[in-house]
């Protein structure tokens, strides 16, 4: 690979996330690769709680922070707030573009600006889909997804190159044409050495872990509910989204759910590594579920402990093919609760379980891998 020093031209990379870097480990790893391969890079960022400040460092590189205070997950009802951070982005972009020669849009709600941006000043322009945003959203008519999607397969079109992230996402933006496509999994950097998972102590209480967003639709009323019957078990849980009330309320009467709140990525993978298993169950009649490949399964492979996961939402494949977990029916208390009793009286099958998936992400899966994919699509960019 021929690294780029700071001084030559076209090695300026901002990245557009609507969220506001407090974490986000995929944008914090791209960056981080993109900076050890020569590139500079800096980040815009939306700051919903008008809590953070507007100008940070981290690891290399700095977050711009525009505060527009905004809920999450309410549907049409954040229209108004999405409109000021597109119109935010779109200024802030016009003002600084001599800072900049790559732009990095994460998902929809940053590729119009920045798509702007590109025409008028000549930029690069990198399409980074981490979901597909007519299939992520929840509360929105019809005819309105309809236009997201009509737009966003030719914001694929438009752009540079194109980075999705799973092989089953190919077939959402079916039909298009990107100039260079790549795939990066959503996979963490390694904290282990070697292709097996540590070796754990033997308890008679089953570690459960959850960290993510707090939706009915993850299967969490339905754990909660499974809990409620094994007061040996017991659930580290973290996050946030539109239903946390209704899920804390439930977790908050049972004595064995311990409630973090939002948290660092740092203690997600902290929480991670003390788990028997990971959970991560999607309801499959989501569109954006079907082709799911969330963080969570990659860690859970990397720190070596089995997952549990829905059937037909594409994690049940990786799952399946790696042997790294247990699959089961979305939303069936008998299935999670079977799934769950073979891991906490079988520390063997958990054991084995968590090197195939150790194995996995060693073998297929590693950041190390997807970093150098991410350095070749820049490369071919640039020199495009």
């Amino acid at each position: 690979m021929i690294l780029m020093s700071s001084t030559e031209s076209s090695n300026r990379v901002l990245f557009c996330r609507s969220n506001p870097i407090d974490p986000d480990p995929r944008v914090e790893k791209e960056a981080r690769a993109l900076i050890r391969a020569g590139y500079s890079v800096q980040v815009i960022a939306w700051d919903r709680t008008d809590e953070l400040p507007s100008r940070e460092e981290k690891d290399g590189f700095t977050v711009n922070r525009l505060s527009i205070p905004a809920e999450y997950a309410q549907g049409m009802g954040n229209l108004p707030a999405l409109i000021r951070w597109e119109w935010g982005l779109l200024r802030w972009l016009f003002r600084q573009a001599n800072s900049f020669d790559l732009i990095h849009a994460c998902d929809f709600d940053t590729v119009l600006p920045a798509l702007l941006c590109k025409l008028l000043f000549r930029k690069k322009l990198i399409y980074d889909i981490f979901d597909f945003y007519a299939d992520h959203l929840r509360k929105t008519p019809t005819l309105i997804k309809n236009l997201i999607r009509w737009l966003d397969l030719r914001a694929v079109n438009w752009a540079d190159g194109v980075i999705l992230v799973d092989e089953a996402r190919k077939n959402q933006i079916k039909g298009t044409k990107p100039k260079h496509l790549t795939i990066l999994y959503n996979s963490p950097e390694d904290l282990l050495s070697g292709s097996t998972s540590p070796i754990r102590k033997n308890t008679s209480k089953l570690q459960i872990v959850y960290v993510g967003l707090l939706q009915f639709e993850r299967g969490l009323m339905e754990l909660l509910t499974v809990l409620e019957k094994h007061p040996d078990w017991h659930l580290d849980l973290a996050g946030f989204g539109g239903d946390t009330d209704v899920i804390l309320e439930k977790a908050n009467s049972l004595p064995n759910v311990t409630w973090y709140g939002r948290i660092p990525y740092q203690k997600t993978l902290q929480l991670t590594t003390q788990a028997d298993v990971s959970f991560a169950t999607y309801d499959p009649e989501i569109s954006n579920h079907q082709y799911a490949s969330p963080n969570k399964i990659f860690e859970a492979m990397m720190l070596g402990i089995p997952i549990i996961a829905a059937a037909r939402t594409n994690m049940d494949q990786i799952t399946e093919q790696t042997e790294c977990g247990l699959v089961v029916e979305y939303g069936d208390l008998q299935d999670i609760e079977s799934a769950l009793s073979s891991l906490a009286d079988d520390p063997v099958l958990r054991e084995r379980l968590g090197n195939n998936g150790r194995r996995a992400y060693h073998g297929e899966f590693s950041w190390e891998i997807m970093a150098r994919r991410l350095t070749n699509l820049y490369m071919n960019v640039v020199e495009g």
